[in-house]
């Protein structure tokens, strides 16, 4: 299971310019599984994003990268991004928008390892 970030945690990595994301769960559908989770990063502006990705869930025991499985609306490659001049105003669009837990942000890279569990 993924290490989740403290608020303090969560604020510093962004300051830094480091990314968090947040695994957002399944959507099962009657043909296939749909992949959900956020990233928020500090642009080169000192803006905030948030991405939301949605990708066709083609895993299996060998091929596990969700960051390289198939997006569900191709037409947005690097997610649907909306930005903020803070990072409370990102956060909070995160929670609002697409129910993100405060107390669930990883580290870039670890929804990785979140997905592998639920395998």
């Amino acid at each position: 299971m993924a290490k989740y970030l403290a608020a303090d945690q969560i604020r510093a990595r962004l300051r830094l310019g480091k990314s968090v994301e947040q695994w957002l769960g399944v959507v099962q559908e009657t043909d296939y599984t749909i992949l959900r989770w956020l990233s928020i990063d500090k642009e080169s502006d000192e803006s905030y994003s948030v991405a939301y990705f949605e990708s066709f869930d083609e895993g299996n025991e060998e091929f596990l990268d969700i960051y390289a499985f198939s997006l569900v609306d191709p037409d947005e490659p690097f997610g649907a991004i909306d930005t903020f001049s803070s990072i409370t105003e990102a956060l909070e669009f995160a929670e609002v928008t697409y129910k993100a837990s405060p107390l669930k942000y990883t580290a870039a890279g670890m929804i990785q390892e979140e997905y592998k569990s639920k395998k």
